[in-house]
């Protein structure tokens, strides 16, 4: 723990003005970043007594071991530079709403020749017109249904547009009238993209301008006595009107509007986000968030609203965003909005009417989903704190091991020699950091064994040693080892590294061997302040480094139940690497080398002959018998198998005969 005053600046090294400042710990991670009017004003508020600051705020400035800033021009570029260094750095100390799924979107791919409706999950791409997000996929699909009738919009993927257009012949919703079919050319691609604009126009909430054409389009034609035309009009309308009942209107002056609404307590805080376009709710997220900083509602909303349009611009911003509270640098928000809609962006409370009426609605929703969101974790937050205080206690660690790694060696009988990292944090998994290695034989530049077939003692030697020498290779390049603690580029240093963040705990796959590999890794580095155990799989028992006998947990206890999953999850890991790269190796064959033999032809002669072996065997003749293989194929199959093993007899391309070898020559 650190002492605030042993880095606190001198006041007059820090300007009035305004600025990002970022604190840092002692392995030189940025762990919060702040925006102020007044760098010196804000930073003093770092820098009082302790047990006048809140205590997350303490927790933070006793866990940093610097702080630094950058001087901007004006609060906008200020709120612009917050966001993009927490998005950069990840602090640990900053709220950050995090979704727990991806929410669908209806989007209409604006930038293909021929646009497709399709649903639509992760980061948004350029070109593509997105309406939601909706709260389910099926959702999308039954409003999409009921559309395709009125605006029949192509929705196939590519390979199925491209099998069309090659065999001449539509798709089953082409033959219905839910597709206009231009794969085989019934429309032009004008009159599809002409299609796919007025089915976005309609999304995005200009409905009553083409009911009120389709409706007086439906009286001409039955004035005129065409009643099937105005039949099918009719259908039509119905169908449009029955997509439009599935979002109710909720503000009558067609409002295109954000509504966020918050619920909180001293721990936690939902947030909750309506999208309304045209007057209705076109979609609906939300997100539960720690709160890991001193931060009041208005703090909190003004981050929520730098994470929900942070990477949207022009019509995803809308005109409105209505907030429970307003920003402490309203202005400045404001200004941000607005520059990335592009136009004006009305940031406000509503006082009345509607949309007040709509904004209790949504705060009813964030209260409920903060509701559900503790009922679901009280346990677990118990859970895992007595996890870890077990595990403390039963490997006699002197705190709690916060982060914990696992390794694990999979191999398939001495073959592929594959190796796992996992991370848990607070005990719970943090995937962004686990990592895989290739078992490569050798520690730095000593071989240490020969050939395939290593056992999994040496391999986790290996496998700790690297990863151990990587975090003291970017402990030295952070300038930690530097008596000055001088960092020639502090921006380059606060980026997370791949391995710079050292465990309080190594976990290994295995007993007492694997254990005394792993220690006898970290003694070479000079690493004697990193615990390590063991868990073997057959009894569940616990080693220690050096201890003939195990550690035994009991079976009910929470903390074996935690080691249990980090070893089953790295475990788990290591064998899907394993597999990957066996079947990578597998499916190389000697036919990937004959050109224009595809996936399908390849199957083919495998499946005919049973194996490359008997195929090496078979005449130009015989390989022409199998569907779809002409002659030249055929003979480039020979020759291809043939180059790809030297040693075997060689073949007459002329007539396919095998001509066998009297050991003399050469095939």
């Amino acid at each position: 723990m650190a002492d605030p005053s042993s880095y606190r600046p001198k006041p007059g090294q820090i300007p009035d003005s305004p600025g990002v400042y970022k604190f840092r710990d002692e392995h030189r991670r940025v762990i919060y970043v702040g925006k102020a009017k007044s760098l010196r004003q804000r930073l003093a508020n770092y820098f009082q007594p302790l047990t006048s600051l809140h205590p997350r705020t303490a927790t933070m400035v006793t866990t940093a071991a610097s702080v630094e800033w950058t001087v901007v021009s004006t609060e906008v570029e200020a709120l612009q530079l917050e966001y993009s260094w927490i998005k950069e750095y990840d602090p640990r100390f900053n709220v950050k709403y995090r979704d727990d799924k991806s929410y669908p979107y209806l989007a209409v791919t604006m930038n293909e020749e021929f646009p497709r409706v399709q649903v639509l999950r992760g980061h948004k791409k350029k070109g593509v017109r997105y309406f939601g997000p909706y709260a389910h996929a099926w959702a999308i699909r039954e409003t999409v249904d009921l559309m395709l009738r009125v605006f029949p919009v192509r929705t196939c993927s590519a390979g199925v547009f491209r099998n069309a257009a090659s065999a001449g012949r539509p798709c089953l919703l082409g033959y219905i009238g839910k597709c206009s079919a231009p794969c085989v050319g019934r429309v032009t691609p004008d009159e599809h993209r002409e299609l796919a604009e007025e089915f976005s126009d309609f999304m995005a909430g200009r409905t009553g301008t083409y009911i009120r054409r389709l409706e007086k389009q439906m009286m001409l034609a039955a004035e005129d006595m065409e009643y099937e035309k105005a039949a099918r009009l009719r259908d039509d309308i119905e169908a449009l009107r029955r997509a439009m009942e599935k979002s109710a209107v909720v503000l009558a002056d067609a409002t295109d509007a954000d509504l966020i609404a918050l619920a909180e307590d001293e721990l936690e805080a939902a947030v909750q986000i309506f999208h309304v376009r045209g007057g209705r709710v076109r979609g609906q997220r939300g997100w539960v968030t720690d709160k890991v900083e001193a931060v009041d509602t208005a703090g909190l909303v003004e981050h929520a609203i730098q994470q929900l349009y942070g990477e949207e611009s022009g019509d995803t911003v809308p005109k409105e965003v209505l907030v429970p509270a307003l920003p402490e640098d309203t202005e400045a928000v404001t200004a941000w909005l607005s520059g990335r809609r592009g136009s004006n962006v009305s940031l406000r409370i509503p006082q009345r009417g509607d949309k007040k009426d709509l904004m209790e609605t949504v705060a009813r929703n964030a209260q409920q989903a903060l509701v559900l969101h503790k009922t679901k974790r009280a346990s677990d937050l118990t859970t895992r704190s007595r996890a870890l205080e077990e595990i403390a206690e039963a490997l006699d660690l002197d705190s709690a091991p916060l982060r914990i790694e696992c390794f694990d060696i999979s191999h398939l009988q001495g073959d592929d020699v594959v190796a796992s990292m996992v991370v848990f944090e607070d005990g719970l998994p943090r995937k962004s950091e686990y990592r895989r290695f290739q078992i490569k034989g050798r520690v730095g530049d000593t071989q240490v064994w020969h050939g395939e077939g290593q056992d999994d003692v040496r391999s986790m030697h290996e496998v700790i040693s690297r990863r151990f020498r990587r975090y003291l290779m970017e402990k030295e390049k952070t300038g930690e080892w530097d008596p000055e603690g001088v960092v020639e580029d502090p921006d380059e240093a606060g980026r997370p590294k791949r391995f710079a963040y050292p465990p309080q705990l190594v976990v290994v796959d295995g007993g007492q061997p694997q254990v005394a590999a792993a220690r006898r890794a970290l003694d070479e580095l000079g690493i004697s302040d990193i615990a390590v155990c063991g868990l073997a799989k057959r009894l569940e028992e616990v080693w220690l480094p050096g201890d003939d006998d195990p550690v035994v947990l009991p079976r009910s206890s929470e903390g074996l139940y935690l080691l249990q999953r980090v070893r089953d999850t790295a475990h788990d890991f290591a064998i899907r690497y394993q597999r990957s790269k066996r079947t990578k190796r597998i499916r190389t064959s000697p036919l990937d080398a004959v050109p224009g033999l595809g996936d399908t032809r390849k199957q083919a002669l495998i499946k005919h002959f049973g194996s490359v072996k008997r195929l090496r065997q078979a005449t130009i003749e015989q390989i022409c018998e199998v569907p779809g293989m002409g002659r030249k194929t055929a003979e480039a199959v020979v020759v291809a198998l043939a180059q790809a093993a030297p040693a075997a007899p060689a073949v007459n391309t002329a007539t396919g005969e095998i001509m066998e070898d009297d050991g003399g020559g050469t095939a």
